[in-house]
């Protein structure tokens, strides 16, 4: 049976407060009888209740997370560094899949601040995001992680997806590819990452091809549907920039499925850098983004906002870095 602080005041013959005040680090107790308490908490292996502690106006040490799907790989490695991050500082995740769904999110929210957690990250989608404005208490801790939604007045840790795409396409441009698709996701970041490829192009002096720019969902059967509409049309373009890994990956199934070599006659290059771009035949060219560093940013951003409700908004943008893999190369002839 599970240990209740009865049985842990009962064994080291203190009250029950005493015991609460050892928990929650309060009052004012002997040296020797907190030992003595937390000797007994680990023998009788107690563990306190967070939501006891919630329900008493304490911290939790908690942090929720909502993510759009665990099963893609960029968020799996966005859930662990926040973990690693949040451990290093005495804190736990609560993380919560929301499938981009408006109402998951916002029952997750509820669900989350009645636990009395300590801050909310947000790494999902809502299709209306003024109701994710409207569902968190005012002052209460919140970042938004690699979303940069202007219209929110709220925390922001992200990479500068403007940019990557802008150096995506250069780097495709560098290589001779004039003929260049898009293949995106529905979300901010994929609307970022076109308008940086539009403007390259633009920049470049060539004509942004409307036919070759298509936006599917995120995974890797909508990537290859995508990929698909654009190379099968009968001036397909030379390269494809596409907006996150898993895309990538869809596409190139796509072309392999019609006859096409990667790089030899088609170039790609995805996004994220996440753990499929390193495994995939041949290894994906894509940009990076440096969840590490942007996942230790955000959990320091959320004690700040702990420490002091009322600070500044801060929108803090990392860089992204183009990493050279084997989807790309040279443009031999048009």
């Amino acid at each position: 049976m599970k240990s209740t602080i009865y049985d842990v005041a009962r064994a080291a013959g203190v009250s029950i407060a005493t015991v609460s005040k050892v928990v929650n680090q309060t009052g004012n107790i002997s040296v020797k009888t907190r030992e003595r308490v937390l000797h007994i908490m680990k023998e009788l292996q107690y563990q306190p209740s967070v939501v006891a502690s919630a329900l008493t106006g304490k911290k939790t040490s908690t942090f929720g997370l909502l993510i759009s799907d665990l099963a893609n790989p960029f968020f799996a490695e966005v859930a662990r560094n926040l973990e690693d991050q949040a451990q290093a500082v005495g804190y736990s995740i609560v993380m919560c899949s929301t499938d981009n769904k408006d109402d998951k999110g916002l029952n997750y929210i509820s669900l989350l601040q009645r636990k009395q957690i300590d801050g909310l990250i947000v790494a999902c989608q809502f299709s209306k995001w003024s109701l994710l404005q409207d569902s968190v208490t005012a002052n209460f801790p919140v970042v938004l992680f690699s979303k940069d939604i202007p219209s929110l007045s709220m925390h922001t840790v992200t990479v500068d997806d403007y940019k990557g795409g802008y150096e995506a396409i250069q780097h495709l441009i560098s290589l001779g590819h004039s003929r260049i698709g898009v293949v995106t996701e529905d979300s901010p970041s994929g609307d970022h990452r076109v308008r940086g490829a539009k403007q390259a192009m633009s920049d470049s002096g060539i004509t942004v091809n409307d036919d070759w720019i298509v936006k599917v969902n995120s995974s890797i059967e909508d990537g290859c549907e995508g990929a698909a509409r654009v190379l099968q049309l009968e001036h397909r373009p030379t390269a494809l920039f596409t907006c996150n890994d898993l895309i990538a990956v869809g596409s190139m199934q796509s072309a392999q499925r019609l006859g096409l070599s990667v790089p030899d006659d088609l170039s790609i290059i995805g996004f994220d850098d996440t753990i499929l771009s390193k495994i995939v035949v041949p290894r994906l060219t894509t940009i990076l983004q440096p969840i590490q560093e942007m996942a230790k940013e955000t959990v320091q951003l959320l004690l700040r906002q702990s420490d002091t409700p009322d600070m500044p908004k801060q929108k803090i943008v990392f860089h992204p870095q183009l990493v050279e893999g084997l989807s790309t190369k040279l443009l031999q002839s048009e």
